[in-house]
């Protein structure tokens, strides 16, 4: 029989582990929490100082007998969940569920699920940190007073119950709300980019140089055009520079998000699953289950000195001297300490290269683990060395200049480089000499608009998140996830978009709770509660200190917020099936047409809310409708058969300039046509 119980979340990390460990061990899962506060109720005793009400989470009450029954055989007990505060509540919440002498068991904790590193953390195994569990502890009851006393305000206003609001999910979605409002709202500025085609002696092709002037309108660049056509470029300057490109730091939790994304294609969520299976253990053939990355919830860009050692003699041997950095200064990380500090993301053994396990760990996992990889690696390589060499000449007084870039020495380019570390075409700029006078090919004018800010992508909202202060790496997937899941965003391609629902949710959260959707505020709770886990404040002085403010505005939105109507509202359309007046209903991609007989009568059809305005195409009506996935815009009722599509509100009047349809841009009526540039005040 095993004298020694480990006891872990996954049956994954389980049998990882088990291979480790010898026959005096049995390793077993808990398969996640195993109490949590109930789903039917609040679960906190406001009256009792906010006391929580655990209990065990409903399906689970066998597999806690089994662990139970294995733990009472046991001589002694290791808890080894994930080393954050939520594996620590974990193994907090086993040791009450199991009812563990505290004489018989101990904490235990690794970054890496490796036999050195599990062998390890029993060496050094300890108590259970109260003050992380605190810190879990604080965020759940947090979390919990603001979803359950706000949502069901929600449920009444707006007559859904599908509905939800949360501490870090109501932030983000204002975030998006609020970048939609400046898309919106943004008015294109008109500026135009002058370049001069000139021969360098000794290419076929010539080369472009560019004015360096401000210009804001046609007139002026047609002004300077004529000049530049008449004018001598004379060479007035050579520089020769270099411009260092460091070289990356390894991934964190965030930064793997945003990478996954821009690189691979990966949603936040997809990145997480896909690193969860690599930091648990993947099956190798002769090797059993192994793990193959550090943990993947983290804030730090440290790095072991054992595996910053092993990485450096891998570069030395396979690139050369001269590709070893220097120094690690991310293992001096000045970030502040918070509580999911460890090391960084990176691969277990340097040594198992991507190539060593293409067509042994799926391609999703092959894909993930040489991002990962090549990252590390890269880290702890040398800088990449650019030469820049720049020309300028001077017509008639006006500025141009030409630079080209060349890559000098590789570094860390060699295992890692993105887009726009690829060199361009050269431009051959060298033989050139100050006071030389340059053949003109020709000029050419270019009109360009200032563009909008860009649409959240889901790596754009990780980064802001982050660099806000609002949620940790464990909440950034879920929350997005949330979002999509209740519909109160949508997804198309890489952008986010705000659906109606999520309007109305949105702009209820800004009426009624302006604290809780508060950037600064929410930065400061995330700081607070981080506090909690660096034993510098006592978990429910935090709680205390919130819930007033958030009991006050609770009562007042109930007492005083108007219900939105957007459900069960009477219509003039009638009902084919029945001849009933068809009402207007919210589903999850807003508002359609539904017959009030259901469930006897069925019929469903789409709303199209009319504007007021006819579709300059085919003078039918435009109706606001909205994309298979959610997003709003505006349509012709016609369509299919016609195609006028507006993402902003087309308005009655036409532009007195050019005659096309103009669309409402904030406080201002704006021409369709952006290169007519027509614009009021509404």
């Amino acid at each position: 029989m095993a004298k020694n119980l480990v006891i872990v979340e996954s049956p994954t990390k389980a049998k990882t582990i088990k291979k480790f460990l010898g026959k005096n061990y049995e390793v077993i899962a808990s398969e996640g929490h195993v109490r949590d506060l109930p789903k039917s109720s609040i679960g906190i005793d406001k009256d009792n100082d906010f006391e929580p009400h655990y209990i065990t989470i409903r399906g689970k009450g066998d597999l806690v007998a089994s662990l139970k029954k294995s733990a009472k055989k046991a001589d002694f007990v290791y808890l080894a969940t994930d080393p954050d505060r939520e594996g620590e509540a974990i193994s907090y919440h086993l040791s009450v569920a199991l009812k563990l002498d505290e004489k018989n068991y101990k904490r235990i904790t690794f970054n890496e699920i490796t036999k050195n590193a599990v062998k390890d953390s029993i060496k050094n195994a300890r108590a259970i940190d109260m003050d992380l569990v605190d810190a879990q502890q604080a965020r759940r009851v947090v979390d919990r007073l603001v979803g359950y006393e706000i949502s069901p305000l929600l449920w009444e206003k707006l007559g859904k119950r599908s509905l939800s609001a949360g501490r870090v999910q109501s932030v983000a979605l204002k975030m998006i709300s609020d970048r939609e409002k400046e898309i919106d709202a943004f008015i294109p500025e008109e500026y135009w980019s002058i370049g001069a085609d000139l021969f360098v002696p000794g290419q076929k092709k010539s080369v472009v140089f560019n004015l360096k002037k401000e210009i804001k309108d046609g007139k002026s660049a047609a002004e300077l055009k004529k000049l530049l056509e008449n004018s001598e470029f004379k060479i007035t300057d050579i520089k020769s520079t270099q411009r260092i490109k460091k070289a990356p730091v390894p991934f964190t939790t965030s930064t793997l998000q945003q990478t996954a994304a821009s690189r691979i294609n990966y949603a936040t969520s997809k990145t997480m699953r896909i690193a969860q299976q690599l930091y648990e253990g993947v099956e190798i053939k002769g090797q059993g289950t192994v793990g193959l990355i550090t943990y993947l919830r983290t804030d730090s860009i440290r790095v072991s000195e054992e595996a910053d050692r092993s990485a450096r003699d891998y570069i030395r041997r396979t690139f050369g001297e001269e590709y070893v950095a220097e120094e690690s200064k991310d293992n001096n990380d000045s970030k502040k300490k918070i509580q999911d500090a460890h090391e960084a993301i990176r691969p277990t053994d340097v040594n198992r290269t991507p190539a060593s396990l293409k067509g042994i760990i799926s391609a999703e996992q092959y894909k993930l683990y040489k991002l990962i990889y090549e990252r590390f690696v890269a880290s702890r390589m040398t800088n990449a060395v650019y030469d820049i060499f720049t020309v300028t000449v001077n017509a008639s007084g006006e500025v141009l200049k030409c630079s080209e870039s060349e890559l000098s020495f590789a570094g860390y380019q060699n295992i890692y480089s993105i887009e726009e570390d690829k060199e361009k075409a050269k431009q051959n700029l060298k033989g050139l000499s100050v006071g030389d006078v340059l053949e003109l090919d020709k000029v050419e004018a270019k009109q360009h608009f200032t563009e909008p800010p860009s649409h959240y992508t889901e790596s754009l909202l990780v980064k802001t998140m982050e660099d806000n202060g609002i949620g940790r790496p464990s909440t950034y997937a879920p929350t997005i996830s949330t979002l999509l899941n209740r519909r109160y965003i949508t997804k198309e391609q890489k952008n986010l978009y705000i659906t109606e629902l999520g309007e109305v949710v949105s702009g209820i959260m800004e009426t009624a709770f302006p604290e809780i959707v508060d950037i600064e505020f929410t930065a400061n709770m995330e700081s607070l509660l981080d506090s909690i886990g660096d034993g510098q404040i006592d978990w429910k002085v935090v709680v205390r200190n919130f819930y007033p403010d958030l009991e006050k505005e609770v009562n007042s939105a109930s007492e005083n917020l108007e219900k939105i109507k957007i459900a069960d509202e009477a219509t003039d359309e009638v009902c084919e099936n029945c001849g009933a007046n068809m009402v207007i209903k919210y589903g999850a991609f807003g508002k359609f047409l539904a017959c009030p007989n259901f469930p006897e009568c069925r019929n469903t059809k789409p709303y199209y809310e009319k504007i007021g305005v006819q579709c300059p195409d085919c003078g039918n009506d435009i109706v606001r409708r909205n994309t298979k996935k959610g997003r709003p815009f505006y349509g012709c009722i016609n369509y299919p058969e016609c195609e006028f599509m507006s993402w902003n509100k087309p308005i009655k009047k036409p532009c007195p300039k050019c005659g096309k349809y103009m669309v409402v841009k904030g406080k201002k009526a704006v021409c369709s046509d952006k290169e007519c540039g027509y614009m009021e005040s509404m």
